[in-house]
């Protein structure tokens, strides 16, 4: 299988985590194994950390330390080198930042409308995007 580049956006580790048979899940842990690379930078992981732990949300401490511990021991931490200002959200840079300095394949979110269909190489694509063009390559 191809390597593939990713960062993903806050709302599908949210998914990921509420919703244990749902695609976000699937999606994280094909970025969390190899060939796939995902990609944070510590901005990214700060917002991991703080959205996982909202109240509204009512994932088990145990849950959150599970996933956030996942995604230290492998993605590939990336200090993006200038500011951007390109999202409509600017609190949604920090993934643009972290996809031009991983020069990354793919950005996966659920909310598309916030960014740009490309970034540089990046193609921003929804989870179902994601597993369409993954599937192929998993062969029983």
């Amino acid at each position: 299988m191809i390597p593939l580049r990713l960062v993903i956006d806050t709302n599908i580790l949210v998914s990921a985590a509420l919703k244990p048979d749902g695609l976000q899940r699937t999606v994280l842990l094909i970025a969390l194994t190899k060939p796939a690379r995902l990609y944070v930078t510590e901005a990214i992981l700060a917002e991991y950390r703080e959205v996982l732990a909202h109240p509204e949300f009512k994932i088990r401490k145990g849950l959150r330390q599970q996933l956030l511990q996942l995604i230290q021991n492998h993605a590939h931490l990336v200090s993006p080198a200038r500011p951007l200002y390109v999202a409509r959200d600017p609190d949604d840079n920090k993934f643009l930042k972290c996809a031009d300095a991983a020069r990354a394949d793919y950005l996966v979110t659920g909310n598309q409308r916030h960014f740009p269909k490309f970034w540089k190489q990046t193609k921003v694509i929804t989870s179902s995007d994601f597993i369409g063009i993954v599937a192929p390559h998993f062969h029983s």
